[in-house]
Order: structure tokens, then sequence, then C-alpha cells
């Protein structure tokens, strides 16, 4: 049986649910058990009412299960997505990440392999800083943090983001080049934990 792989993320409009679903088929792939789940919305209903690209999505996704801290104690992996809110990640994601403080204090989630991922409007929208934001948290977890790097040609051919998959919300949907480093990264991320469980075992 393959390492089990959570990937948690927050999207508004879909390009970090896209990137999401593209790192789920990744590390499927490796023979990886995945969990894929959204964190909980925080925004009024009225305010994604309004917005119609965020209504459509929200009910595109409305099966798909909300993240609880009991995927984080059952996976060995995770993956954190989520879009950039002023080079920092979204309220929705935070919130969830700061009610792991009982697991923190418990040491639970020390040794699990995490990366992040994320979407911006703009080239220099603050993905970097985004991530980075991510992986202070993840230093805190005593986590083992994962990056794609440059450890292959598809992270160049995607924009050259060596701190984790990313896309540019130019148009409704990520590029395949940018799906296509999403993958290699849910790759990634459940080869380096099995080597790591099977080298511990």
């Amino acid at each position: 049986m393959g390492v089990k792989v959570a990937v948690i993320y927050y999207s508004s409009t879909g390009h970090v649910y896209q990137l999401a679903k593209a790192i789920e088929e990744g590390a499927l792939e490796t023979g990886a058990e995945v969990r894929l789940r959204k964190v909980r919305e925080l925004a009024p209903e009225s305010v994604v009412a309004g917005s119609p690209d965020w209504a459509e999505h929200a009910a595109a996704t409305a099966d798909v299960p909300e993240a609880t801290l009991e995927d984080l104690l059952w996976a060995d992996a995770y993956l954190f997505g989520s879009p950039t809110r002023y080079g920092n990640v979204s309220a929705q994601l935070k919130q969830f990440i700061d009610t792991t403080g009982g697991l923190w204090f418990e040491r639970k989630l020390v040794d699990k392999v995490v990366s992040g991922f994320t979407s911006s409007d703009e080239v220099h929208g603050g993905q970097e800083s985004t991530i980075i934001s991510m992986y202070n948290v993840f230093m805190h977890w005593g986590a083992i943090i994962v990056t794609p790097g440059y450890a292959d040609d598809v992270v160049s051919a995607a924009g050259g983001n060596p701190y984790g998959a990313s896309s540019i919300h130019v148009e409704k949907d990520p590029t395949k080049e940018e799906l296509a480093a999403a993958n290699f990264q849910g790759r990634r991320v459940a080869l380096t934990a099995a080597r790591f469980h099977s080298n511990r075992s």
C-alpha cells in the first residue's frame, strides 16, 4: 500500500482547484492513497453569489469534502494550495492552519512531508512569498518541506517556480504546462514520502 497524501486547498474561482486536481493525479500515479479536501469558505454567501465565476466554482465543487484535522492525522504527506492574497495565503486556508495548534503542541505534525502551491493574477503577484508563508508554518511543525526545485524540465516550462506549482490567472484555466508542473509536484512529494517512510521502517 502506498503512502497517504492529503491535498488541502482553497480556491475561489477554480485555478487552485485545478492545480490541486493535477497534484492529486500525480500522487495517485505513484500508488499513493489521496484525499482531496477544500477548506471552509468564510466569505458571506451574498458575496460569493455576487461573483459569477466564484458562484459557479462553488457549485461545481460542492461535493468536495471539507478538510478536517483528522485528514492531517491520517496523511503521511500534505500539499497545501491557496491563491495569493497580498503575497500571503487566503484567510480561508489560514483559518484552517490556525486550528492545528493542538496537533503542533502534541508533535503530531513532526516529520510529515509537506509542500505548497498557489495562483495569482500577475507574474509577480506574490506567488513565491505566498508559498514561503506556508513553509514558515511547516518549519514550526517540524515537517519536512519538499519543493519541486528544478528537478524536472516541466518546472521551467511552466514558468520556473522552484518553490511550488503555480499558475497565472490570465485565462479561465491553468495552462497545460502549469498543470504538468503540478502533476510533477504531486508525484515528487508522494515518492519522497514513500522513500522517507521506507527508510524509517
